[in-house]
């Protein structure tokens, strides 16, 4: 008996009862993706054309999760005659839309209390933390100071970062303290430790991550950011299902960023991929790895960082594509009593207003060799994700949520 979980970050399907307490009524990220599609306003040269094509999603029951979800069917898909596995919609009870909140209680943990956040108005970091934080980290100064998106910041300042040495600082609409700085002139080792002391500074304002952003290049013209992000996490305030199954004696093979979401508590195993094609290898690696009663916990960070935050509609359908011309291969590696279970953290609809994630619900679709095929309609909560893993595995539940199987 193993289980597989596969996060496909921001993947949202919209419906979420509470989303105009966050400025997100009638966000959809799939939906209105598949509406760009349909209308040919995500069509692009040498990457794709026509209407959001997702066939072995759609035979897991994605879609019927989307019109659960919100009502309606996304534009210009067709549903399958059968559905091949378990499901539905979850929505979110943390209170919070981010990326920690969105993990933590698909592992039985939801957030019930709220995170520290920076103002959106003038000077993100207040004058005497910018102080504290310039003293720690032996910098003389830094940049940005204000909300804003990685890749638009880097451009703009990034030739000033150069010159003067001073990293750049700066938040979005999630409880977050980003610092990029350059992989070579600053040096990498330096931005981790650098990062390390501002999470200590941060620790009593609760706030979520502090993220490091190496990037490359000698301009605004060819600044990239690399494959060596590092988030530095708070500790979830309570075990999760990976410190269970951990103590259980079980192997948690954590792919991609989900050891720095649970700040390393409850992970046997890291292992670390740049982009969505390397993090479902690396996957498939774990999968024929893993041993009876282990869990395999992937994070697709591309959904959410490379096309949703970018506002990026044609980069998001595609990737979504290329996800689904990969699922024949997961199919491959399964084994009786194995579960695979797909879903998201949040939304990150590409076609709404800003940067940042927004409220949805997301879908939950379980299957596996044996399993049957089943609606299990909208769960309350995420948690219920992580207790179907507890009981699949044999191990004792939680205190919120509950199993689906």
């Amino acid at each position: 008996m193993r289980a597989f979980l596969f996060v496909l970050d921001s993947l949202g399907i919209g419906g979420a009862p509470d989303a105009a307490a966050f400025g997100d009524a009638g966000a959809d990220t799939l939906g209105h993706i598949a509406e760009f599609c349909a209308a040919g306003a995500a069509d692009r040269q040498g990457l794709r054309s026509g209407p959001l094509t997702l066939p072995n999603l759609a035979a897991r029951g994605l879609y019927h999760a989307a019109r659960l979800s919100s009502g309606s069917l996304p534009a210009g898909v067709t549903l399958p005659e059968t559905v091949d596995g378990v499901h539905g919609a979850a929505e979110e009870v943390s209170r919070g839309k981010d990326t920690p909140s969105g993990h933590w209680e698909i592992a039985g943990t939801p957030v019930r209390f709220d995170w520290g956040y920076f103002p959106s108005e003038g000077d993100a970091f207040p004058e005497e933390l910018v102080a504290k934080i310039c003293a720690a980290g032996d910098v003389p100064g830094i940049l940005g100071n204000c909300h804003a998106s990685g890749t638009d910041i880097v451009a703009r300042l990034g030739e000033e970062h150069l010159r003067t040495g001073k990293p750049i600082c700066y938040t979005s609409s999630d409880s977050v303290f980003q610092i990029a700085a350059h992989e070579e002139s600053f040096g990498l080792e330096r931005l981790l430790a650098f990062c390390q002391t501002v999470r200590r500074l941060l620790d009593d304002a609760n706030i979520g991550r502090v993220i490091a952003r190496p990037f490359i290049g000698r301009s605004a013209q060819d600044f990239v950011r690399t494959g060596n992000r590092r988030d530095y996490s708070v500790l979830p305030p309570e075990p999760t299902l990976l410190d269970r199954l951990t103590a259980a004696g079980r192997t948690v093979h954590a792919v991609g960023k989900i050891a720095d979401i649970f700040a390393h508590q409850g992970i046997g195993r890291t292992i670390k991929a740049n982009g969505n094609e390397a993090l479902f290898d690396a996957s498939l690696r774990a999968i024929t790895e893993a041993e009876d009663g282990d869990l395999v916990f992937t994070n697709f960070v591309d959904f959410d960082m490379l096309y949703g935050h970018r506002r990026d509609v044609a980069g998001y359908a595609a990737a979504l594509e290329a996800f689904d011309r990969r699922l024949p291969d997961l199919d491959a590696v399964l084994q009786p009593g194995d579960i695979v279970i797909l879903t998201g953290d949040h939304g990150c609809d590409p076609t709404w207003r800003g940067t940042d994630h927004t409220r949805e619900r997301v879908p939950v679709l379980l299957f596996g060799p044996g399993v049957a095929s089943r609606s299990i309609g909208i769960i309350p909560g995420f948690a219920g994700i992580g207790e179907t893993v507890a009981r699949h595995l044999g191990i004792a539940p939680g205190h919120h949520g509950r199993s689906f199987l």
